[in-house]
């Protein structure tokens, strides 16, 4: 819980409370009937004002891989072994998850984490049933696998020796350099055709990035992990996502151009998206960080979302409407073409998955 001494008022917290966090507040979720609110006790006693630090909560998951039917993503399965992240990208469409918890959105999503501890082993029981017909699994749709904690935890490292081991088709998503520590796991299945990479490159701009997304490694870090699994042959797309209007927008040019020269050899982009308790986080972010700018960055989205921050139609949720998102659009696609990064990321193989042998299995007469 946050101390009486972190809040400035019932919701803000001070900025020496929070300090290296993207969300503001830590207002409570859609499913919470009454409000928390913490007041003063009126004693004139000054007290010391501690940082917030991350707690991780360890759980025993029951299943790992879960399944969609959305028209918007390519995938129709995924894993997260983390629920939280402390990354803490204020922008994040994954916070309003938290909420399912009974935790807030705010930064109880980025400090309060939850760690699936026996992943691994869930994940190979999965595969193992006879009943699982196998596509390509996506890592970090929700929330980032290569996030801080798995430096000690390696949840992630773990699930991709699973993967390994039954030749499983795999997609990652993420903006950690931790992920050239598990070089040894994914260039080897890249070379069967059973990995690709995507890295989120939101600005080139550190100081936007540090105020967007405060534990995210630098610009210049993410185009360095592009150039290091190209060369260690993973296909690797660069993302610009999300593009914030008046803010991050007239850098998309420039971002594909960065990624093309770092080995990227695909690119994807996806417009800033605001779902549910994200929209009033990202809405005190801008006006507390670029209050210049900050009814740009909200009309501009209003513009694209019929008057709305947001709108979660299938099909414009992820770029918007109107006469601003085609021309974002317009200018992504012309530069991806002119780079040659307008192709997808070659399609993973499925025909090498098998069941690695364990002890005691009896072994085929025939091999």
């Amino acid at each position: 819980m946050v101390s009486k001494r972190a809040l400035t008022d019932g919701h803000s917290i001070d900025p020496a409370a929070r300090r290296g966090r993207g969300a503001a507040s830590n207002q409570v979720s859609r499913f919470d009937s009454q409000d928390r609110v913490l007041e003063n006790d009126g004693w004139d006693i000054a007290e010391e004002i501690t940082q917030i630090r991350t707690e991780v909560r360890q759980e025993q998951a029951r299943s790992l891989i879960t399944y969609n039917t959305s028209p918007d993503l390519p995938f129709d399965r995924s894993i997260n072994v983390y629920r939280g992240c402390e990354h803490g990208c204020v922008y994040c469409f994954a916070r309003p998850t938290h909420a399912y918890l009974g935790l807030s959105p705010g930064l109880d999503f980025e400090t309060r984490l939850t760690a699936r501890v026996n992943a691994a082993q869930v994940l190979e029981k999965e595969l193992r049933n006879p009943r699982y017909k196998v596509a390509p699994i996506a890592m970090g749709t929700n929330t980032d696998p290569y996030q801080p904690v798995e430096h000690q935890a390696e949840l992630t490292r773990n699930c991709l020796k699973v993967l390994a081991d039954y030749n499983h088709p795999v997609a990652i998503v993420t903006k950690g350099t931790g992920i050239l520590r598990d070089l040894d796991i994914l260039a080897p299945m890249a070379a069967q055709g059973l990995a690709s990479v995507g890295i989120s490159v939101t600005t080139l701009n550190p100081e936007i990035s540090r105020k967007m997304e405060p534990r995210v490694p630098s610009p210049a870090k993410r185009l360095d992990v592009i150039r290091r699994l190209s060369d260690a042959g993973v296909p690797v797309r660069v993302m610009v996502s999300p593009v914030v209007p008046g803010l991050t927008d007239p850098e998309v040019e420039a971002i594909l151009h960065a990624a093309h020269d770092a080995g990227a050899t695909s690119a994807s982009w996806i417009m800033l998206r605001l779902p549910l308790e994200v929209a009033p986080l990202v809405e005190a972010w801008a006006k507390e960080h670029f209050p210049d700018r900050a009814d740009k960055i909200l009309n501009r989205l209003r513009e694209m979302h019929g008057g709305q921050l947001y709108s979660a139609q299938w099909g414009k949720r992820m770029r918007g409407e109107g006469v601003y998102a085609q021309m974002v659009a317009a200018r992504f696609d012309n530069t991806a073409r002119r780079l040659g990064l307008n192709h997808p990321t070659p399609a993973l193989r499925t025909d090498l998955f098998r069941h690695p042998p364990r002890p005691g299995d009896q072994l085929s007469l025939f091999g």
